[in-house]
């Protein structure tokens, strides 16, 4: 079959409307383009969402789960665990604060963290941190990690980069952090909320909050309610002199600008379409893919919570006696683009190399990593185009590529 559209279909992509586009202009003409009011405003607006009480927009998702990680304090080589499964920003944060980095194995059924390794290492290895990635859009089974939490004092992270506007069990938002200490989202423009490039931590501590403040930039207190300790220079009798500023600890410029975050704001407006669709588009899928032989639908039984960022199938591709490789460039010959998410931790050479990480165990991950395949889901892909998309991947898995 030929590609009837004449266009290219990502596995992910962003949407932008005139309300968009307007918001962004609107800062554009203002008198501040970083630094400024609408920073404040977005936090506000994204606290409110996801029920925290504190939001602190970045300039990426791995500036955050980096400053999320140092706000925490941990000793040094103290130990973390988390999953293979995951972009490689999400052992890094915790490898730029000089602690060790432990792998545990993914849950067949859920592609996340096992709560079963968690449970099984905790002790052994002494664990002081986990950050457990909402894999796909589907959230992890924090309820079970909160129980391990309560028992061994256990911080919690949770990495939440595909999961904006998915829910936990008990019908929470991810983001509320009433099961953990902080967590981090992104909006990169393929994720469900587009900031051009972004992240945002949010948490309800208040301690955690001005310390994430301080690190996003370069480590300097400019609240007007904390006093400075050189009193000397900061203070004119007993007021706070105007210009005086100073740096408290080592930080970094994480800072998030008032353009990019127009956009967010702009398009929180639009979540509730963008899930909305996104759970039909899936609906779909597992409709049409539930009889396919040699195709396996991933986290079915996470369907009315997930965000659904990506669609992910598990496909035999020894059994249809075709390469991953080559059916991912069939597919791309007419205009399908897939990918692997993710590359296992454990098979890039930096981690390889690196004596901060060590795998504990990766059955699960392996079998998966050989089968894994995200196929196009996103916001304003039509109906007739996802049926398309589908076809070409049946085609090619009855015909075993030929």
């Amino acid at each position: 079959m030929k590609n009837p559209f004449n266009k290219i279909f990502p596995y992910s992509r962003q949407f932008i409307d005139q309300s968009d586009i307007k918001n962004v202009v609107r800062v554009l003409k203002s008198g501040f383009l970083t630094q400024g009011p609408e920073i404040l405003k977005t936090e506000k607006k994204i606290a409110k969402f996801v029920g925290s009480k504190y939001a602190v927009l970045t300039s990426s998702c791995s500036s955050g789960l980096h400053i999320a990680c140092k706000a925490l304090q941990l000793k040094k080589n103290s130990n973390i665990l988390t999953s293979p499964i995951t972009f490689v920003s999400t052992a890094t944060s915790a490898l730029h604060c000089k602690y060790k980095v432990l792998i545990g194995d993914i849950d067949k059924n859920s592609l996340m963290l096992s709560n079963d390794d968690i449970e099984k290492n905790i002790n052994v290895n002494n664990i002081k941190l986990v950050i457990p990635v909402h894999f796909a859009g589907a959230p992890y089974d924090i309820k079970r990690l909160t129980k391990i939490r309560n028992k061994k004092n256990l911080k919690i992270i949770e990495d939440a980069a595909h999961a904006f506007g998915a829910l936990y069990k008990n019908g929470d938002k991810i983001g509320s952090c009433k099961h953990s200490d902080m967590t981090v989202f992104s909006f990169h423009p393929v994720k469900i909320i587009a900031g051009g490039e972004g992240g945002v931590v949010t948490t309800n501590s208040k301690e955690l909050y001005n310390r994430l403040l301080e690190l996003r930039s370069h480590g300097i207190n400019k609240d007007p309610n904390e006093k400075f300790q050189n009193k000397k220079e900061g203070y004119t009798g007993k007021q706070k002199n105007l210009w005086f500023y100073e740096m408290k600890e080592l930080g970094f410029n994480y800072r998030q600008t008032d353009i990019h975050s127009a956009l967010i704001n702009s398009q929180i407006d639009k979540i509730s379409k963008f899930l909305k669709y996104r759970k039909k588009l899936v609906k779909k899928y597992d409709n049409w893919f539930k009889d396919l032989k040699n195709v396996k639908i991933t986290q079915q039984h996470l369907r009315n919570l997930s965000s659904h960022h990506l669609y992910i199938l598990k496909i035999n591709f020894e059994k249809i006696k075709i390469s991953r490789n080559d059916f991912m460039k069939r597919l791309r010959s007419k205009g399908i683009i897939t990918q692997v998410h993710y590359i296992p931790l454990y098979i890039h050479p930096y981690f390889q190399k690196n004596s901060n990480f060590k795998v504990l165990s990766k059955k699960n991950s392996d079998e998966y990593y050989q089968k894994c395949l995200s196929i196009p889901v996103y916001y304003n892909l039509k109906s007739k185009e996802q049926k398309y998309i589908f076809n070409q991947i049946k085609f090619l898995v009855q015909n075993k590529g030929k």
